[in-house]
């Protein structure tokens, strides 16, 4: 039985867990002249990608610098496997809690795994601000940034076990929470008069992207199944019985992929000397005609990339002729098999436009009225921050129906 002393303990826990995963990335890791190592990266746009997942963690390099990063590449990583391999297949949708469960263990494998070849990357990275290079260095620091990589991934199952909302949702949540203030206080001037004009300007630009990013996260198609019983019984197709496919299939995926590869081209000219692959890579950097359109046609690519991980027609068509239910006016099988496909493909290309206009929308805000605010709080940001809001905010009113019902049952 929920009651409120239940509700009130979970989000007790998860809070808990969050502050103390913020604080842990503050813990330097001693050895490092981290001063001349953060002002050498300030400029680096791949670092400063990689820091609204870690909340500012790589550029810091404290204990828990890694955050959640890990656990993530590995949870992708298993989700594409097991599209691929048949028997991780099997284990999930056959053998039930124990398969979810050998599934679940292999991911946390595998995270250790990514974490150690990641702490060794950092380590390679940070020697020339390494004040005592030496082998007892290299492996304290692979231990120190696994052992925090693992903790964080224990505080996300633990959120997600006992606490409030999905935990490693909610980890990255608060790492892009924290760079907010900073951003703000970066984009605006000591001019009072100039204060009050953005201030004016960034309200209603910010709800209107809330409003946009919403639609997105939220927009589904309906489409009407009905079954032989219902037909049989009243010969009327029920309005609630539908089948909701998602306007955005793949979530943030498709924009944290597509900006991770624009990232790259601005590292790239940084670490290659020659002067004819630095003017090829000038062409995809920054918002120039050949960025903006590579990015668009990234986002649309792993768009239905992901889409085609997420959903399978033939599991749809399985399922609906298991169910004794099909789509009016389509035929069962093969032809309801295909309505679907071409619907998906649809929706997963109008999808990607939405979420490419969604990343578009902090660049132009910036050329048009001068401000800087959002270019922090991309699309990918806004997308996470929206995404696990409203889910952490339906988890908490189940919860609080939960408790009404069990009242009444009284």
């Amino acid at each position: 039985m929920w009651t409120s002393n239940t509700l009130a303990k979970k989000i007790t826990l998860t809070l808990t867990l969050l502050v103390i995963a913020r604080f842990g990335i503050f813990l330097p890791i001693p050895g490092i002249d981290h001063d001349a190592f953060s002002n050498s990266i300030s400029k680096n746009t791949l670092v400063n990608f990689l820091n609204t997942f870690s909340g500012g963690g790589f550029s810091t390099i404290g204990i828990f610098a890694l955050g959640i990063v890990p656990y993530i590449n590995a949870s992708l990583v298993i989700q594409l496997l097991t599209k691929i391999i048949p028997e991780l297949e099997k284990l999930q949708k056959e053998e039930g809690e124990s398969g979810r469960q050998k599934i679940t263990q292999f991911t946390r494998y595998l995270s250790v795994a990514w974490a150690i070849i990641q702490s060794i990357g950092i380590c390679l990275w940070i020697k020339p601000y390494v004040f005592y290079w030496n082998i007892n260095f290299i492996i304290d620091i692979i231990i120190s940034l696994t052992t925090g990589s693992i903790i964080i991934m224990w505080f996300s199952e633990v959120i997600t076990e006992k606490g409030i909302g999905n935990g490693a949702s909610l980890l990255i949540f608060q790492n892009i929470i924290s760079g907010i203030p900073q951003n703000i206080k970066n984009s605006i001037s000591v001019d009072k008069v100039l204060i009050i004009n953005k201030i004016l300007i960034l309200c209603p630009l910010f709800i209107a992207m809330l409003v946009i990013t919403i639609l997105v996260q939220e927009g589904i198609r309906k489409i009407t199944i009905v079954s032989a019983r219902q037909l049989v019984k009243n010969n009327n197709i029920d309005p609630q019985s539908y089948l909701p496919l998602k306007l955005n299939q793949g979530g943030v995926m498709p924009i944290v992929f597509a900006s991770a590869s624009m990232a790259l081209p601005n590292y790239l000219k940084s670490v290659i000397p020659n002067s004819n692959i630095q003017r090829l890579l000038d062409l995809f950097i920054s918002n120039s005609l050949f960025y903006l359109i590579a990015y668009g046609v990234l986002i649309v690519v792993f768009s239905y990339f992901y889409s085609s991980i997420v959903l399978n027609t033939e599991d749809l068509t399985s399922n609906l002729k298991k169910m004794g239910a099909s789509i009016p006016d389509v035929r069962p099988g093969e032809e309801t098999k295909q309505y679907l496909k071409r619907t998906i493909n649809r929706l997963t290309f109008l999808g990607a436009i939405f979420l490419y206009l969604v990343a578009l929308v902090p660049s132009l805000i910036a050329q048009v009225t001068q401000i800087n605010t959002f270019r922090g709080l991309g699309a990918t940001s806004l997308l996470i921050l929206v995404g696990v809001a409203i889910d952490t905010a339906k988890q908490i009113q189940t919860y609080v129906i939960s408790e009404q019902y069990e009242s009444m049952m009284k």
